[in-house]
């Protein structure tokens, strides 16, 4: 697994003792086995009335013998650090700590499928590509059951439109159950208030926490800049996402409601001694976003022992615990100009993950920051949207596994999105490679430029 984030001189820090794993817990305090107990009231167990005069002192014998061999066989269990009765070698030992050390450190690893952009609805109406966007989402969240991911975290534009046709919500509702609903545990818990980082209307918490509703598989999302909230004919401000988290099917956050400030406060998740601070920014303007950052009017929320009522939060050299993921929908810096993107400079230099959303590339693999702190990822869009050159390229999302500050990125490619190809042709000097010039006064022109553009679409194909 690769580090999250560059240290100097820092050793391992001894892991907290108190944590909130179940399994640990009833690990160590569960009975011996039961062989070792039938061994034990065997040992200690009276000799049988009636029993031949001549044999007792052989039986003696024999019980002794017997005594004593179970004596050995427990010492050796104990030294072995098992109380089972069966005598193991100490290369099965060995291997048998490590299978319980990696059962352990399962126990630890928070599993997050990424993805972004599905841009739900788009196209809706065409015949042949109509349902590509839901095809789509389906296996996103087919593979997250397929990898048994504990949660899905999307980065913004879940929906095409604004305002999503009945036909879009009716299809995105009905995928959200069939695949997020079920009778499984979510094997994390979120250890900060959720009032103050969730947008969950009625409940005020996560979903799959409301005692009315059985998910199994968590959704939490932002919103981008197809689906940020407008007024509606009222006061409230309301994205097509709000109808998914007041129906309990999502988790919405990153929502800034003010228009002076903005405040990120994070979703701290743990599970086992792993724990996870998520921060989300849902889209808002660039040239406001970046005026605000300049100002010094963005503001992230770090986890402490008041929010989390933990005393490990930090390790010996004063660090904090937490794995930190930044997801956001915004421009990157790629050539749009200083003052409509966002900057890596201007995210927090202690983050460890970037999540970024808006940008349709798929660059899914973590790529060192300019910084040189944190490192990103760009899952890109799961369907294309326009024929661009960044949308050619092969669509995948990612399985983000962390495990205490450590975390691995898996790239998963998608095989339900239709491909392209993208090339550029030069008219006239295809027209000289065939011995001859465009001419726009040639009646024919459009024939001779048609029968060179299909030489060029098979060439691509």
């Amino acid at each position: 697994m690769a580090r999250g984030r560059k240290t100097r001189g820092r050793a391992a820090a001894p892991p907290p003792e108190d944590h909130d794993s179940s399994d640990d817990n009833d690990a160590a305090d569960a009975p011996p086995p039961p062989a070792a107990t039938a061994a034990a009231e065997v040992e200690h167990q009276p000799p049988e009335e009636g029993q031949n005069n001549a044999n007792d002192e052989s039986m003696e014998d024999g019980m002794e013998e017997e005594s004593m061999e179970m004596a050995e066989e427990e010492t050796r269990s104990r030294n072995n650090g098992r109380s089972d009765s069966n005598q193991r070698t100490p290369a099965a030992a060995a291997a048998a700590a490590n299978n319980d050390e990696e059962e352990g450190e399962d126990d630890s690893v928070l599993k997050i499928l990424l993805s972004t952009d599905n841009h739900l609805g788009y196209n809706e109406r065409d015949a042949i590509r109509g349902r590509d966007s839901f095809a789509a989402f389906e296996e996103v969240l087919s593979l997250a059951r397929h990898h048994k991911a504990d949660m899905v975290l999307l980065s913004g534009d879940l929906f095409h439109d604004n305002k999503p046709s009945r036909k879009t919500l009716h299809t995105t509702m009905e995928i959200l159950r069939r695949y997020c609903m079920g009778g499984e545990s979510v094997g994390f818990q979120i250890v900060s208030d959720q009032k103050e980082c969730l947008r969950s209307i009625v409940s005020g918490r996560a979903n799959y926490e409301d005692e009315f509703y059985s998910v199994d598989l968590p959704i939490f999302t932002i919103h981008g800049n197809h689906d940020d909230p407008t007024r509606d004919g009222g006061e409230s401000l309301l994205s097509a996402v709000d109808l998914l988290s007041v129906s309990n099917l999502v988790n919405y956050f990153g929502r800034q409601d003010e228009v002076d400030h903005i405040k990120v406060s994070p979703v701290l998740l743990q599970k086992g001694e792993t724990k996870v601070a998520l921060y989300g920014m849902g889209s808002m303007r660039d040239e406001r976003l970046n005026r605000m950052w300049q100002s010094k009017k963005v503001k992230f929320l770090r986890p402490d022992q008041n929010q989390t009522g933990d005393d490990d939060d930090q390790d010996l050299y004063g660090e904090s615990n937490w794995f930190n993921i930044f997801t956001l929908h915004q421009n990157r810096d790629l050539g749009r100009g200083s003052k409509n993107c966002v900057h890596e400079s201007m995210i927090p230099e202690w983050m460890d993950l970037v999540v970024w959303g808006h940008e349709h590339e798929c660059l899914i693999n973590a790529s060192e920051s300019l910084v040189g702190t944190f490192r990103i990822t760009q899952p890109g869009s799961s369907v294309a949207t326009s024929l661009t050159a960044g949308e050619s390229r092969r669509k995948h999302v990612g399985l983000l596994e962390i495990k205490g500050q450590q975390f691995r990125l898996k790239p998963i490619p998608l095989s339900s999105v239709g491909s392209f190809a993208v090339g550029d042709v030069s008219l006239g000097e295809k027209a000289r490679e065939q011995g001859g010039v465009l001419d726009v006064e040639d009646p024919k022109v459009e024939e001779r430029m048609s029968e060179v553009l299909v030489g060029e679409v098979e060439a691509l194909v």
